[in-house]
């Protein structure tokens, strides 16, 4: 069971605290209510241009990284479609350090046009790198729009084209700013080897002087049941054709998402599951394959994608990947496999236990769910999947009318 204390701010900031005494160190995660859902969509890739923008300086630190470093301090960040995400952990006697950071950022950050024109360059060189000229870097690109016709999950967090970023002005990020970077929006996580009465006191002193703001309301059109199959063939000089498979399914929050996990385990999650054992070890018309959920906070999707070895034909590795989720639909897991997986699972959940910054991280992505309980209750919820809940799933989720197939190659 993980202890955690919470308490909010006058200004609508969320604190929770989770005191560690057998760590020397101390976490700082702050998780910001914003991701790329949260866009415009003729001015998308914000959310993650604004997360580099963040560490360009504020008002009284102009360098961010250069007063962390002094405290033996690292950090880092990221940006999904939901939420973004910024964590640090130093020595918990340099705690102030970070906390001083974060308030002043999430206040008086740089907004000029000195910072917006540097990190533009280097968003629009990682789209560039990693999304337009590395083989198989745009799948995403093509495949979210496929798969999602309304909801603003159909664009990648790095933005739908070069353009969108390109033409981002100094209002524009003040506005997002103003909208999603204030205490009401956030959630801040202090674990680590600090009592609470200590954290409620430095954050008082760092925090409670900024505006509230208003939160995120978290509104969005919502995806309507796709009613037929959708198929896209895009040419490209890759080495290795590949071939996609998208299907929706529930929330993250959902009790099915847990027989929806294990469920991409039994698929792809090891070099012993189906997907693996059967086309790549036996069949060899693959030469890797996995399967997982997106585990977004709105209706999400199972995505089941692998390469395929030169002489094998779309048509033959779409029907053998069919083969084997018509065989689970028609066929309940065994008891033995289900229990592998399950206790696979059950051990990383011990695993995040023993790292602080993983149960920090982990404690600021279940109170944005809504439930910060949730991190002592999701042993019992892996529990009580069973063989027939992944079956009922397969049966639900693996259908034609809701199956979304990019292929990707010559």
């Amino acid at each position: 069971m993980l202890e955690y204390d919470s308490f909010r701010l006058d200004n609508g900031l969320r604190v929770i605290h989770h005191f560690d005494p057998r760590t020397p160190l101390a976490v700082v995660n702050v998780l910001y209510n914003v991701g790329a859902r949260d866009e415009d969509p003729e001015l998308t890739g914000m959310a993650h241009l604004f997360e580099h923008l963040m560490f360009g300086g504020s008002r009284n630190a102009p360098s961010y990284d250069e007063p962390l470093q002094k405290a033996s301090g690292e950090n880092n960040a990221f940006t999904s479609n939901d939420l973004t995400n910024y964590y640090v952990t130093l020595p918990a006697e340099n705690i102030e350090t970070a906390l001083w950071l974060e308030s002043d950022r999430m206040f008086q950050l740089d907004i000029s046009q000195r910072a917006l024109d540097v990190q533009k360059g280097v968003v629009m060189e990682e789209f560039k790198q990693r999304y337009l000229n590395q083989p198989y870097g745009d799948i995403w690109l093509h495949f979210r729009p496929l798969t999602y016709k309304k909801h603003p999950y159909q664009w990648a967090t790095i933005g739908k084209e070069l353009s969108h970023i390109e033409k981002v002005t100094i209002e524009n990020l003040q506005d997002f700013y103003s909208r999603f970077y204030n205490p009401s929006n956030a959630i801040l996580v202090i674990a680590g080897n600090i009592g609470l009465t200590e954290t409620r006191q430095l954050v008082e002193k760092w925090f409670s002087d900024i505006p509230g703001g208003k939160p995120n309301p978290n509104l969005y059109v919502q995806e309507e049941k796709q009613e037929e199959s959708r198929y896209l063939r895009v040419e490209k000089d890759v080495p290795l054709n590949s071939l996609s498979f998208g299907f929706h399914c529930g929330p993250r929050h959902a009790e099915s998402f847990y027989s929806l996990d294990l469920l991409g385990d039994i698929l792809g999650g090891s070099l012993s599951s189906r997907l693996q054992q059967e086309l790549v070890r036996e069949r060899k018309l693959f030469t890797d394959i996995g399967a997982y959920s997106t585990e977004s906070l709105d209706n999400g999707l199972f995505i089941i994608s692998g390469r395929l070895f030169p002489e094998v034909s779309e048509s033959e590795a779409n029907q053998a990947v069919w083969q084997i989720l018509n065989r689970l639909a028609k066929e309940p897991v065994s008891e033995k496999e289900w229990s592998k997986v399950l206790n696979k699972k059950l051990t990383v959940l011990k695993f995040n236990e023993t790292e602080v910054l993983n149960k920090a991280m982990h404690l600021a992505m279940y109170t944005n769910m809504g439930d910060t309980s949730l991190i002592n209750k999701e042993e019992s919820l892996y529990r009580n999947t069973s063989p027939e809940s992944i079956q009922e799933l397969a049966q639900k989720v693996f259908t034609e009318n809701n199956a979304s197939i990019l292929y990707y190659g010559n």
